[in-house]
């Protein structure tokens, strides 16, 4: 499936509704950014439950359980670029290119988001 299509597809399950391209922030935004956190966190919490409990040996219960979360985070993510009015593949070929340069100009490490 191609990303693009992928955002499209997500629409139906927005409780929100066909929201596209918001010109201010709204309740529908932050709902998504927020579900984004949330879901970025119960990835963590599921890893950090590994390290702790398992001496960080992922099984496939947890590769399962795992991949469910993540794609919770792809569908925030996606709505929240929706509603920004951006396209997930323009993000990702944007990410690439910027990683890219960083690993040309040997800045692949370190902090800042100009680097």
């Amino acid at each position: 499936m191609e990303m693009n299509d992928y955002q499209e597809k997500i629409v139906k399950f927005d409780l929100n509704g066909d929201i596209r391209d918001l010109s201010q922030v709204d309740f529908a935004l932050i709902d998504k950014i927020l579900g984004l956190s949330g879901e970025s966190g119960e990835v963590a919490d599921k890893i950090k439950k590994v390290m702790r409990d398992q001496n960080g040996k992922i099984t496939p219960t947890d590769k399962l359980a795992l991949g469910k979360e993540l794609g919770d985070v792809l569908w925030y993510l996606a709505s929240t670029a929706r509603y920004l009015g951006l396209d997930l593949e323009s993000l990702a070929q944007g990410n690439i290119d910027k990683l890219e340069s960083r690993l040309k100009r040997g800045k692949i490490n370190g902090s800042g988001d100009e680097r």
